[in-house]
């Protein structure tokens, strides 16, 4: 067993292990400051909610629904051309952020949405009898209500970037899967296949148990 892994390029893994944490940060980042939003929106706008919009939200939920239905090998070379324009490149950690935010923004609007539906109704209602605007049942009623379930899609959305980055390894995406296809797989290394799956196993645990603390500390029950 030692003899396995003692040509392994530890520095070279510590590296491809802080890239990974950079797009799973900088992707989380982004896709909860778009993904919140677009819940939001989906909700409000849906059928007996507070501003029901049949055009708005149909035309919403098919975009939702073609971007979650594409496989994302496919939307990574298909964003290419934009990825280029919009940070200069398509490879490495840079490259890898935009489709990364893209495949995952609608996915964690939808369980915003499902998250919101799960609110007390009388809640909303209470609210509006007192007087309260949209905004204000919001921010007030709406997104403190459902804080454990936006806490669990954030968990659900962290854990699904974590998947999604290391596949992007296989279009130069850099990170832990980046090293996995090109020592790994392509240089026939099983020490290194076996270090980063360890890795990548390590960070999906560390993330659901921290998000589950976080559900459980904001839960009422």
């Amino acid at each position: 067993m030692s003899e396995l892994f003692a040509r392994l390029d530890w520095a070279g893994i510590l590296f491809a292990g802080f890239d990974t944490l950079t797009m799973l940060s900088a992707s989380l980042l982004f896709t909860v400051l778009l993904g919140l939003p677009l819940g939001v929106v989906l909700f409000l706008s849906g059928k007996r909610q507070l501003l029901e919009r049949p055009k708005l939200y149909g035309a919403l939920s098919v975009v939702v629904n073609v971007v979650r239905s594409l496989p994302f090998i496919i939307l990574l070379i298909v964003m290419i051309p934009i990825t280029v324009r919009l940070v200069g490149t398509s490879l490495g950690v840079a490259g890898s952020i935009p489709p990364l935010v893209v495949a995952t923004t609608p996915f964690f609007g939808r369980l915003v949405e499902s998250a919101l539906r799960e609110v007390d109704r009388g809640v909303v209602e209470a609210m509006l009898a007192a007087g309260a605007t949209i905004r204000q049942i919001v921010l007030w009623a709406l997104l403190p209500e459902a804080l454990p379930g936006i806490l669990a899609a954030v968990t659900v959305t962290a854990i699904t970037l974590v998947s999604y980055s290391a596949m992007s390894g296989v279009v130069g995406g850099g990170g832990l899967g980046d090293l996995a296809v090109r020592f790994g797989y392509q240089r026939f290394r099983t020490d290194v296949m076996i270090v980063t799956v360890l890795l990548l196993l390590i960070l999906v645990q560390a993330l659901q148990m921290i998000g589950d603390r976080l559900v459980h500390h904001f839960s009422r029950t």
